[in-house]
């Protein structure tokens, strides 16, 4: 049961980084969701410029152990999505970037989705 707890984090926490990243695709055709983005996509941010830990690695470790398994150190990124992005490990440098994409695509999908959204109010 732990290990399956665990698991379900881990799907959790990529779902959470994919919105982070992409949500504001949601917000050009659903701007209600920008009440949801923006927080999840400062949140994601803010843990890559500052180096701190998602509570949701923790809490994947603790039912980790609890299940008998071994837990990992670092975080989330670090653990499963390192190998995709950097082959090597994961710099303070690389978070910043890592921060910085995240701002700058949203940068991109808001600016698109206000433009849509003017759009259809001028009409």
């Amino acid at each position: 049961m732990y290990s399956l707890i665990a698991d379900a984090l881990v799907v959790a926490h990529f779902l959470f980084i994919v919105f982070v990243v992409g949500g504001g695709l949601l917000v050009i055709y659903w701007p209600r969701a920008a009440w949801l983005h923006l927080p999840a996509a400062a949140w994601g941010a803010m843990v890559e410029f500052t180096g701190w830990f998602c509570p949701l690695t923790p809490l994947e470790n603790y039912f980790r152990n609890l299940a008998g398994e071994a837990s990992y150190s670092g975080d989330f990124v670090a653990q499963y999505l390192l190998f995709l992005i950097y082959p090597e490990n994961l710099t303070r440098e690389a978070q910043f970037v890592l921060g910085f994409f995240v701002v700058f695509i949203n940068i991109v999908l808001y600016f698109i989705a206000v433009k849509k959204h003017r759009r259809a109010c001028a009409k």
